[in-house]
């Protein structure tokens, strides 16, 4: 139930570049924030290269139309033009003195300034699995939110503010990198939208011949052996001794041959027709459920259940610090239960824990439940930071107030970690306690199990970037300056399935959180045991 609805009646309630080592910039907005401003730095030594240049043309055209009006006066009357001693005298010194002078203004190299800034600069640039790991990004957004080639290449998105879009060229790179992971499905869906930008008379350096060489091995790959067949033609007819497409159209003649020597049944042949139409990935359930959710669909919450959520002032339980300013709090859903404070942090809070972890970003981990350390995944896509309460006022007195309206004690608990996620930034499904089979998942801390996780949201995102439970078809969506909390363990200890979560790609938009994940130890009083496993 929103808050702002009750309030007042309460109150009354990739495969190009070559760069540096791999820093994962495409996991952060906040690292990605300065790439912007490196290639500011560019732009402006770029122009001063420029400047240096048009002014060293300027000084060689001002000689030459010096030159050339005193050699035609010269060449007109030589011998009488050489009587004067002065231009005797003045045509001796130019060749041996100031030609020379020219030689080395034509030779002097102006770019070095530039070419200076720029080895300097290269260093912080992102390499081949940086945008390898951006277009994947943009594939993967396509994917949650449903989102066509067109509308994507056009920039056609919810609330941005810096419409922008894909050429046909950078359609044609998309779709290498999705043939590179043999992802055939969406090799076709850029290759086809860069054809078609192309057709429609788009000026670009992108190849007619090298899409539809991609394009038609990559329908062939999914079984349409006839659109395979039309677009291996059609590059023949734009090059007909490409030696691969003539192989290829001799081959597929031959299977399209042996098929119909097979007498294959027209319903058999339907059939096929069908299935290649539909070329998506063959996701499990809990993946389908997900990004329904990302997208806010297929939620399960009845009216029946939804009469049972309200909003409250919260005191903690009789808490000293919150009896005569309770704060906001609001249900979002039942079982789990999953409940909201709002305006729980502040804008400069917000800002402190930013500025304190943006210097340590680092590529998001997770536990390994076979080694039970710490590694990066596929399927965790951010920048995160860890902050202890030792080292700012800020940290410690939000992790005071976290105790405080929670009831648990937090020096069990794991460190603040602050989290960005940038292009597509993502976190899949997964449990944030440690199943019976990893026994070894917390060992290192020695607090037992993750009992409860608190979660911040930092910013607002104008698009996507939800906290999505598929188990119970929930989704929490990000509102600056609130918080969510839920208990992964029930009271006897036992994990509760139902917690199994995601973070939603951000769509658009830049998303900052930061939680805390609160341990068994230290809560024997706070959160007596019960005997029953599921309560």
């Amino acid at each position: 139930m929103a808050f702002n609805k009750v309030w007042c009646a309460l109150a009354l309630g990739f495969l190009l570049p070559f760069s540096c080592a791999h820093t994962d910039f495409f996991t952060s907005i906040g690292h990605m924030t300065d790439l912007i401003n490196t290639e500011k730095d560019l732009v402006v030594s770029l122009k001063d290269y420029i400047k240096a240049e048009e002014s060293k043309l300027e000084q060689i055209k001002k000689w030459a139309e010096k030159l050339d009006q005193l050699t035609a006066t010269a060449t007109k009357d030589p011998e009488g033009f050489l009587g004067h001693p002065v231009n005797a005298f003045k045509l001796m010194k130019r060749l041996n003195t100031e030609w020379g002078e020219l030689e080395s203004l034509v030779l002097k190299d102006m770019s070095d300034g530039f070419i200076s800034n720029m080895t300097i600069q290269r260093q912080f640039f992102p390499n081949d699995e940086d945008q390898t790991g951006a277009a994947k990004a943009l594939l993967r957004l396509q994917d949650t939110y449903n989102l066509d080639t067109d509308t994507l290449s056009r920039g056609n998105l919810p609330g941005v503010k810096h419409k922008s879009f894909l050429t046909a060229e950078d359609c044609f790179e998309l779709g290498k990198i999705a043939y590179t992971e043999a992802d055939y499905y969406h090799t076709e869906l850029w290759m086809e939208q860069a054809l078609k930008q192309l057709d429609e008379g788009e000026v670009s350096s992108a190849d007619k011949v090298y899409i539809l060489d991609y394009l038609s091995y990559a329908v062939y790959q999914q079984g349409d052996l006839g659109k395979a067949m039309a677009l291996t033609k059609r590059l023949l007819e734009l090059d007909p001794e490409h030696q691969r497409a003539n192989g290829n159209m001799k081959y597929f003649e031959y299977i399209m041959a042996k098929e119909k020597e097979g007498n294959k049944s027209s319903t058999e042949s339907e059939e096929q027709e069908k299935e290649t139409e539909v070329k998506k990935k063959d996701y499990l359930p809990e993946r389908r459920k997900y990004e329904m959710l990302c997208r806010g669909e297929g939620l399960k919450m009845t009216p029946r259940r939804q009469k049972r959520l309200f909003c409250r002032y919260y005191d903690g339980n009789r808490n000293p610090r919150y009896i005569l300013g309770p704060v906001k709090q609001e249900d979002e859903w039942d079982k789990p239960r999953i409940v909201r404070f709002l305006d729980i942090i502040s804008d400069e809070e917000i800002e402190t824990v930013k500025e304190l972890a943006k210097p340590r970003l680092s590529r998001a981990t997770v536990h390994d439940p076979e080694t039970g350390k710490l590694t990066t995944a596929h399927y965790r896509v951010s920048k995160s930071a860890w902050l202890s309460g030792y080292e700012s006022p800020v940290v410690s007195r939000i992790n005071t107030r976290i105790q405080d309206l929670t009831g648990l004690d937090v020096s069990t608990a794991e460190e603040l970690q602050v989290a960005n996620y940038g292009v597509g930034g993502q976190y899949e499904p997964h449990f944030d306690f440690g199943r019976k089979d990893e026994p070894d998942a917390f060992k290192e801390l020695g607090t037992g199990n993750r009992i409860a996780t608190w979660l911040f949201y930092m910013s607002d995102v104008a698009a996507g970037g939800a906290t999505v439970f598929p188990e119970v078809g929930a989704s929490v969506w990000p509102r600056k300056g609130t918080a969510v909390f839920w208990y992964n363990l029930f009271p006897s200890g036992e994990g509760d399935y139902s917690t199994r979560h995601a973070a939603c790609p951000v769509l658009v938009g830049n998303k900052w959180v930061s939680n805390k994940w609160l341990h068994e130890r230290g809560q024997e009083f706070r959160r007596p045991c019960t005997l029953s496993e599921l309560e």
